[in-house]
């Protein structure tokens, strides 16, 4: 996720083991031979999915074609400017063909204040007690409601240690200075948006969408997201710590690993080393680089890491997947900026060589970053959206024809009109 306009960057171009970075990007990457491993899960996720089966095989007109890939397996990022209440940018995932939706929960801002006393009395309507920390639900309610009715699946990541919680308070990257402080604010949002959660409660008319897969932190293992480096004992010691309170708050829940951009490998092998391993459901990668085939190059190194610690048959999710129409655009290019035919092109090439290699491979969801940008400013990421606002108007682009198609192709059909479950007839 993006909350800022300045993604971390780092020098200039170099070569290292075969791959070429460029600004903290990869751009290339040499060949390499990995055999596929088998699919497998820590905790079986049938029971997660089934229900959603059973719903996307009895919407399906007869005319639809057959299902390429399971459902809910093709998703955007929900962040930047998009909002709950933006209801018909919701209406336009649907009509495109997203099933999953990837958005940021962000600590400090749903619990800004340690205690009751510390908030002004203005602000004091939005909060409710959570534990004895003030917590304000309002924004991420909006989110999850408005997805939950038009039937696209939740996946929030969970980051950003508020000051009163921070080990550096001031610094956006700051990992929490006790994890206990973390595991109660993952209660606290299994409490509202689980199997049991109050949201559902308190709108019954709403249709009951409960999240059960939560990623825990973003992109730790770059500065900006984690100041703590080396990163991966301490975020582990996260790790370990959401992988319980979860788990303790529904038995049901999947773990996601943070995102891991640049030398991920690297980054997955330090996580195991540090004791990571055994409480993560599924990897996740952001492999940012200039050509589509290197993705799935990407999640061939990260398999490779997973089988040499057991986790062979563990799912990968592609959690953020992008290329930036921003050529020309910025002062400081990553080195995957592309032009707008650029972006749709190579979008359409990383999901065929991704769905080719689902089962191969056990990638089991792919989402593109982001839906919705703002075309200003020097980050490159500003021109990532398949919609985008352009002097303060939304438009769409190139990219979002090439995902429709797609989408279309692989879930076998267009969808209802607001209902990302159910086919259009």
């Amino acid at each position: 996720m993006r909350p800022g306009p300045c993604e971390e960057l780092h020098g200039s171009a170099r070569r290292e083991q075969g791959i070429r970075v460029k600004a903290g990007r990869i751009v290339a990457l040499t060949a390499s031979n990995d055999p596929a491993a088998r699919p497998y899960t820590r905790r079986p996720m049938l029971r997660l999915l089934v229900p959603i089966v059973l719903a996307l095989l009895l919407a399906a007109p007869a005319g639809a074609a057959e299902r390429r890939v399971p459902p809910g397996w093709l998703g955007v990022v929900a962040d930047g400017p998009l909002t709950g209440a933006d209801g018909g940018e919701f209406d336009g995932m649907v009509a495109a063909g997203v099933e999953t939706v990837r958005t940021g929960i962000f600590w400090a801002q749903i619990q800004p204040y340690r205690s009751a006393t510390e908030v002004p009395a203005a602000d004091a309507a939005r909060f409710r007690d959570s534990d004895g920390v003030p917590t304000d639900f309002a924004g991420l309610d909006a989110v999850v409601a408005a997805s939950a009715a038009r039937g696209l699946a939740v996946v929030p990541v969970v980051q950003a240690t508020p000051a009163w919680a921070a080990l550096r308070p001031g610094d956006f990257g700051s990992p929490p200075a006790d994890v206990a402080t973390f595991q109660r604010f993952l209660a606290a949002l299994v409490a509202r948006y689980g199997p049991r959660g109050s949201l559902w409660a308190e709108r019954p008319g709403l249709p009951r969408a409960p999240i059960r897969a939560w990623q825990i932190w973003n992109e730790p293992n770059i500065t900006r997201y984690w100041s703590e480096q080396p990163f991966a004992k301490s975020y582990v010691r996260l790790l370990r710590a959401a992988d319980a309170a979860l788990h303790a708050a529904d038995r049901g829940a999947t773990v996601v690993l943070a995102g891991l951009p640049n030398v991920s490998w690297k980054a997955l092998r330090s996580i195991y080393d540090a004791g990571g391993g055994g409480h993560f459901d599924a990897v996740a990668l952001h492999p940012y680089t200039a050509r589509p085939a290197d993705v799935l190059r990407l999640a061939r190194y990260a398999r490779r890491v997973m089988r040499k610690h057991g986790d062979g048959r563990l799912p990968i999710w592609i959690t953020e997947l992008s290329w930036p129409a921003a050529k020309g655009k910025v002062p400081r290019p990553a080195g995957f900026e592309v032009t707008d035919a650029g972006q749709a092109a190579r979008l359409g090439k990383a999901l065929k060589l991704l769905a080719a290699a689902r089962r191969r491979q056990r990638i089991e969801r792919v989402f593109w970053y982001t839906w919705l940008s703002t075309e200003a400013g020097p980050s490159s990421f500003a021109w990532s959206g398949l919609r985008r606002l352009r002097d303060g108007a939304p438009v769409s682009t190139p990219a979002l024809a090439t995902f429709r198609r797609w989408a279309r192709r692989l879930e076998g059909c267009a969808k209802a009109q607001a209902n990302a479950r159910r086919c259009a007839t």
